[in-house]
This record gives structure tokens, C-alpha cells and sequence, in this order.
């Protein structure tokens, strides 16, 4: 059996590397290097070092996991026939994916391995900034950062930062969690003498020089110093609030007690979005967040469930439902979507029939909003009158019934037939494409602007509700409808 020896080649100073390391790249006979984009690579040539250069294959290559797997399927098979030196910068065990993917697949391709230590980056980076890593630092990488869940209660250090373009991306990213202004540094070639550069600056300006980023980039993102409180921080406010010497009220509730909140607060959410009131609805959301925090301690002090579960069925939900996403199948457009995502639910709920459909609206959802999810259950399967205009004349039927009922003084009638006038005008909105249940409530706000200019101005005479005339109360309200109008 051949051995393949994967060198660590130090993050760019020659004092870096180790003296076995040095020994093996100027004496091996098959030398691979990931990439000749590093400092000491002239020195260790002009030492004996002969080489193969894998950058061709960066530039090849449509991605950079492609670029690794070619990287490492190519130094394995040299390895089958010839004792093969394969070298990284720094340490081959840090941030380097072509080294996992040729461990992951070394027994079976029938390789043995040596591995020769290296100084990374990250040590000559700590080094540089006089950093002591042992109170916690987060390492990421900044061209995963699509996976990245970021903290800003911990230090971070974003490797990878190559290009403007990757830290103009990264920048957004941190934007989210982080103050504009929030200091950052600037790291290249840590530990190279000669090409070392530090740079403090604010977040908002970090990829405003494209000369800071190259391949021996990084960025070093420290804890704010005030406080950024995440999801582990509700968490614990939960546990100590419903916890032994917590709050006597919080310590009371229960899933059934709780549940008017949920409501009430989906319903300041949408209040706030409807008056585009960015500051009330993060305000807003943080409470329905709270809801459901405070609902899954109560399932986790049952030992029924948790928030890790809550996570868990989510998660696995928006990827089954989102097969166009994260799977094989494809799409035109959002209604295709609609119907795959309907499709696949009726699959988990074992749902055939249309009426079983209609069952899976709450109940507990507002009536008009109901009304309007079950009528379009029927409409999916031709169910439905051809459109607004035509289900109109179905609301003037419903006006004479209800008529009718009410000179009959028949309080049971009465009640049907007024059910049915709502249900049929909360068809001519659907039909119409009006939220029904947002209709009404706009008209409601109406009404108390138009009653306030009755109230306000019977007030300005020094006259009472109480005391007035229903003539002049409706002059009034002409009057403030006019004035909606100007």
C-alpha cells in the first residue's frame, strides 16, 4: 500500500512551518498543492520542491464543492500507484473540505494516510490580535453563509472572506444582527510579515476597498459590547419566569390559558403591518414569538414536548412541503406551488374527500375568515357561482329572506337567515378578492371616526349623546362623510 501525506504548509510565514513539513515538500516525488497561492511556496521551490498545482481546477470547476471533490478524487487515484504528498495551507484539519472528502474515502480506495501537523491561520490570527479564543469565538465560513445561524453574544471569526462581492454579502448578513457602527477588523495574510495587514473599521464600510480581500482574507466580528439578546435568552427568561421563585402569573398558565393571547397578538401583528408600522411589528411579533416559547416550556415541564421538537416539525414541514425547493420537482409558478403544497397535505392527513378539506379550517378562526377558506375548498372543485357580480343577486335573496324573517318576528329564522346573508357576502368578497374579515374591520374603524366628529361635535355645543336628537346625530354623520371625502 502507497501512503498519501497531507502536509499543513502554516498560514503564510515560513517560521510557521514545522521542519517535518519542510523535509516532506522538498523531498517528495509527487508533490500536490491545493493552491501555489501562498507565501512560502517560492522558498520551498527554490529549496527542491517540483509540484502539481490544483488552481486550474478553481477555475474550471461551476462551484467551489465541485472544485474540492475533483481535488480530492485526483490526489486518491495518484495515491493508488505512487507515495503522494498533498499539501494545504495551515492546518489540513481547519476550514479544509478537499482533506475531509480524502479521509471520508481513504480506507475504501485503499490509501493509507500520514498526516504532517500545520499552524492555521487561525493561530497566527489570534497571535496577531493578541486574542485569547478560550471564552468562546465562533469560527464561520463566509461562503456558507446561507447555513449560518449567527449569534452576536459570541466572537466571530469569517474565513473565506475572498473577494469584495463575498464581503459585501457577509456585510448584509451582519447587518441583520448587528449595529451599522458595529467594529469590526480586517485581517490579511495573518502571520506573513511582509503582507500582513490589520484594519479596524464599522460594519457599514467593510467592503468599501476592494484591495482589502483576497484569499488570505478574514474578518474578526467581536461581541457587541451591549448586550444582543437571542433565542437561548427567551428561553431562559421562560424557564426562570415559570421556575421556582418566578413569577406567581406566568407560573399559573396553561396551554388553554393562554391561548386568547396567541390570538389576540397574531392580531396586533397584523394590525401592524397594515399600518406599516415597522417598529410595532418587530415589537409585535417578539410577543406572538413569546406565545409560542411560553407554550412549549409548559409541553416541556409536561414532558409531552419542546421547543426542540416545535423546531423539528417545522422544519421537516417546510422542506416536505417544498419539494421544487428541496427536492427534484419543478414548478411554473406560485399557484403550482399552491396546489403541490395542498397535494402533499391532503397526503399527511390522509385527506380524499373535499368535505374533509373543508374540516381542516379551524373552527376557532374568525367566522367571515372561515367562511371564506371553506368556500374556496368548493370552489377548487367548480363549486362556485362565476363571479361576484352573479353571487350579488344571491346577497339580495338572502336581504328579502332575512326580511321576511323579521317581520315574522321568528328570532330562530332570523338568526339562519342573517348566517346566510354573511356567508354569502363573505363570498362576494372572496370572489371579489377582498379579505372579508379585513373589510369589516376597516368599515368598524370607519364607524368610530364618523361617531367621534358626532360625539366631538355635539361636545363643542355643550350638548350630550344622551340628550340629542337621532335627526341631527344622522346630520351629523352626513356631514362627516363629506368631510371623508375632501
Amino acid at each position: 500500500m502507497y501512503t498519501l501525506t497531507i502536509v499543513g504548509m502554516g498560514p503564510g510565514g515560513a517560521d510557521y512551518l514545522t521542519m517535518e513539513a519542510y523535509r516532506v515538500l522538498t523531498t517528495g516525488e509527487m508533490v500536490f498543492l491545493r493552491t501555489d497561492r501562498h507565501p512560502i511556496v517560492e522558498m520551498l521551490t527554490k529549496a527542491g520542491m517540483t509540484y502539481t498545482s490544483f488552481d486550474d481546477v478553481y477555475e474550471s470547476a461551476s462551484d467551489f464543492d465541485g472544485a474540492y471533490k475533483t481535488m480530492a478524487n485526483r490526489v486518491l487515484e495518484a495515491a493508488q500507484n505512487a507515495n503522494v504528498v498533498y499539501a494545504v495551507p495551515g492546518n489540513p484539519f481547519v476550514a479544509e473540505k478537499s482533506v475531509a472528502l480524502i479521509l471520508e474515502k481513504a480506507e475504501s480506495a485503499s490509501v493509507g494516510v500520514h498526516i504532517v501537523h500545520g499552524a492555521s491561520f487561525i493561530d497566527a490570527i489570534v497571535t496577531t490580535l493578541k486574542y485569547d479564543p478560550v471564552n468562546g469565538l465562533v469560527i464561520a465560513d463566509a461562503l456558507g453563509l446561507s447555513e449560518a445561524n449567527i449569534h452576536p453574544d459570541s466572537d466571530y471569526l469569517w474565513i473565506q472572506v475572498y473577494n469584495q462581492h463575498i464581503a459585501s454579502e457577509l456585510k448584509l448578513a451582519l447587518m441583520a444582527d448587528y449595529e451599522d457602527d458595529q467594529n469590526i477588523c480586517i485581517i490579511q495574510a495573518a502571520g506573513v510579515p511582509e503582507l500582513e495587514c490589520i484594519k479596524w473599521c464599522k460594519l457599514y464600510e467593510m467592503d468599501r476597498h476592494s484591495e482589502d480581500f483576497d484569499h488570505l482574507t478574514s474578518v474578526f466580528v467581536p461581541k457587541p459590547e451591549a448586550r444582543a439578546y437571542g433565542m437561548a435568552d427567551l428561553v431562559h427568561i421562560m424557564r426562570r419566569l415559570r421556575g421556582e421563585g418566578g413569577c406567581p402569573w406566568d407560573r399559573e398558565q396553561t396551554h388553554e390559558s393562554l391561548t386568547p393571547y396567541l390570538v389576540e397578538e397574531a392580531y396586533e401583528v397584523r394590525h401592524a403591518v397594515f399600518h406599516e408600522d415597522d417598529a410595532a411589528l418587530a415589537d409585535e411579533l417578539g410577543d406572538v414569538l413569546l406565545q409560542v416559547v411560553f407554550h412549549a416550556a409548559i409541553g416541556e415541564e409536561e414532558g409531552y414536548f419542546g421547543l426542540p421538537d416545535v423546531y423539528k416539525a417545522v422544519c421537516e414541514k417546510m422542506i416536505r412541503r417544498h419539494p421544487h425547493v428541496f427536492g427534484d420537482v419543478h414548478v411554473q409558478n406560485s399557484d403550482e406551488v399552491l396546489d403541490n403544497w395542498q397535494a402533499i397535505k391532503n397526503t399527511e392527513k390522509s385527506i380524499s374527500r373535499v368535505i374533509d378539506t373543508m374540516r381542516t379550517v379551524s373552527s376557532s378562526f374568525p367566522a367571515l375568515l372561515r367562511a371564506q377558506k371553506v368556500q374556496k375548498k368548493a370552489a377548487s372543485v367548480g363549486f362556485d357561482w362565476g363571479d361576484a357580480e352573479v353571487a350579488l343577486d344571491k346577497v339580495e335573496e338572502e336581504v328579502a329572506e332575512l326580511r321576511e324573517a323579521i317581520q315574522l318576528k321568528d328570532a330562530a329564522a332570523i338568526a339562519e337567515e342573517l348566517g346566510d346573508l354573511l356567508l354569502i357576502a363573505a363570498n362576494v368578497a372572496r370572489l371579489a378578492k377582498v379579505d372579508a374579515e379585513l373589510a369589516l374591520n376597516d368599515a368598524t374603524e370607519k364607524f368610530m371616526k364618523r361617531f367621534e366628529y358626532i360625539e366631538t361635535a355635539f361636545i363643542e355645543q355643550g350638548k350630550t349623546l344622551e340628550a340629542s336628537e337621532l335627526v341631527e346625530m344622522e346630520r351629523l354623520w352626513q356631514e362627516a362623510k363629506k368631510w371623508e371625502k375632501i
